[in-house]
This record gives C-alpha cells, sequence and structure tokens, in this order.
C-alpha cells in the first residue's frame, strides 16, 4: 500500500511536469519599442528634428533682428532724451513701446508654430510606426508590443525597437525616392 502511494505520487508529479511542459510550448511573444529612440535614430525622425531645427534657428535670427532694432530705438532714445522736446521724446517712448509689444507678440506666435509644427511632425511619425509596428506584430506572431515607457525592466531579447527603425528607414526611403 505504501508502495502504490509512492508510485501513484511519482506519476502524479510527473504527469504534473510534463503537462507544464507543454503548456510552456506555447509561450506568448511580447515585443518593446522604445519611442524616443525611434525619433532620435531613424531617418523619418532625424528630418523631423533637422526640419524643427532650422525652423528654430529661423525665427531665433528674425526676432534677434528685431530685438537689436528695439534697443537701438531704446539707446537712440537715451542719447537724444535731452534734447527732444517732451512730445517728441513720448512718441518715441511710445513707438518703442510698440515695437515692444510687437516683438513680444511675435515670440509668442513663432513659439506656438514652432510647437504646432512639432506636434504635426511628431504626430505623423508615430502614426507611421503605429501602423508598422501593427503590421510587424501581425506578421511575427505577437501577442503584445508595448512601449518602453513606463516599463521599469525588459530583457533586450525583446526589444524590437531596431527591427522597427531599419523597416521605418526602408519606407522612408522609399517615399523620398518617389
Amino acid at each position: 500500500m505504501r508502495r502504490v502511494k509512492l508510485v501513484f505520487s511519482f506519476v502524479s508529479i510527473a504527469i504534473f511536469i510534463m503537462a507544464s511542459f507543454c503548456f510552456a510550448a506555447d509561450v506568448a511573444k511580447i515585443g518593446i519599442i522604445d519611442l524616443q529612440r525611434v525619433l532620435e535614430t531613424s531617418s523619418p525622425g532625424k528630418s523631423a528634428q533637422a526640419e524643427i531645427k532650422k525652423q528654430k534657428e529661423n525665427m531665433e535670427k528674425d526676432l534677434q533682428q528685431k530685438g537689436a532694432e528695439i534697443e537701438q530705438i531704446r539707446q537712440r532714445l537715451e542719447r537724444e532724451a535731452m534734447v527732444m522736446s517732451k512730445e517728441m521724446r513720448e512718441e518715441k517712448e511710445r513707438e518703442a513701446r510698440i515695437k515692444l509689444n510687437d516683438f513680444k507678440t511675435l515670440q509668442k506666435r513663432y513659439r506656438a508654430e514652432l510647437q504646432a509644427l512639432e506636434k504635426k511632425l511628431v504626430t505623423e511619425l508615430r502614426e507611421e510606426v503605429f501602423a508598422l509596428v501593427d503590421e510587424m506584430g501581425k506578421k511575427g506572431g505577437y501577442l503584445l508590443i508595448i512601449s518602453k515607457i513606463g516599463v521599469l525592466y525588459s530583457p533586450n531579447t525583446i526589444d524590437i525597437t531596431d527591427k522597427l527603425i531599419q523597416q521605418l528607414n526602408k519606407r522612408y526611403a522609399k517615399k523620398s525616392s518617389n
């Protein structure tokens, strides 16, 4: 009787172990994408960043020019304030204030335009990346592909960012050549 219990327990354990191996063979395939790295290293990401940088430099150059003009007006007003009549000085001060307000308005407008451009380009890139991730997920048999944001740990073996960047660069090269 004791021997039967022992054999039964060994057989039960063996069946349990074999069953767990059978279920383990069908492991869910999970991938992780680092969207920040895609933005920084992919061709469309670099192109978007270059466009934003170019636009920003043009805006900064224009603002510097207008700022220099305002500074010249202010310096001229300080130099000539003693020889001007009160009405003339008030008029020049008013013109300087108007130019300064125009400068601040232009600065806000440029900032808003730059943010809108950045949002537009990042949104376009994100939509393209998501479409490609969907395609990769279906073709690769992934159960789940998640963004690295919020993931505290992941082994490098499930990071498919490089594959995504390669495919994204291929698509971008095709679009650029057409």
